[in-house]
């Protein structure tokens, strides 16, 4: 099974290297281009990406199941 690359509109991918560049700016006290920040967005979403989006996934089955168990609660004696 192949894993499918994370793709984001480009108000979000502009927003989020928005954000990477913030960061290095406040932090870190560099300037980085837009070509630099986006590099560092697609190196994180591809390399770290699935690592987030897994522990989502485990975090809406813990949700889902919990809710089953309230609805098995319902059940008349």
């Amino acid at each position: 099974m192949s894993v499918k690359k994370f793709e984001f509109p480009k108000s979000v991918k502009d927003e989020m290297t928005g954000e990477i560049k913030r960061y290095f700016h406040e932090e870190r006290g560099e300037e980085l281009g837009d070509l630099a920040a986006l590099l560092i967005l697609e190196f994180i979403s591809d390399k770290l990406g699935a690592h987030f989006y897994n522990l989502g996934v485990q975090d809406a089955s813990r949700f889902m199941s919990q809710k089953l168990e309230d609805i098995f609660e319902l059940e008349k004696k």
